[in-house]
């Protein structure tokens, strides 16, 4: 039997509530929200959209993310220049490259949690 998909991000916080509602107030990431207006909101989880979705583990060495930290979070999204406008409104720092940025790839910004994890925002290219 092949998997499926991913199932879940489980990861340790100082502050979980604190930390869930930063999540739900900036990105709308959590149980209660839907991907899209097909898929109905759920109590208990996130109801997310079928898309690509990269699997792939980093070298120590890199610097793509700090490297105090296990792991970086990309979240695939849709009307990254209207996110990041909101993002920066709601007092959220965000990075952008050019270098990121590829027709091929799509667009990327950058932003952490309060807890110091790093979240890449992902458009692909359409």
């Amino acid at each position: 039997m092949p998997v499926l998909g991913m199932g879940g991000l489980f990861f340790r916080a100082r502050d979980p509530d604190a930390l869930g509602a930063w999540y739900a107030t900036h990105l709308k990431v959590g149980p209660g929200f839907s991907g899209g207006p097909a898929e109905p909101p759920n109590d208990w989880f996130w109801q997310v959209q079928g898309g690509p979705f990269v699997f792939a583990p980093f070298s120590q060495a890199s610097d793509y993310f700090a490297a105090d930290k296990a792991f970086m979070i990309n979240l695939r999204v849709s009307g990254l220049a209207d996110m990041i406008r909101d993002l920066t409104a709601g007092g959220v720092p965000v990075e952008t490259r050019a270098e990121w940025d590829s027709p091929e790839a799509g667009r990327f910004a950058r932003i952490h949690d309060p807890e110091g994890n790093a979240i890449e925002l992902w458009e692909p290219p359409a």
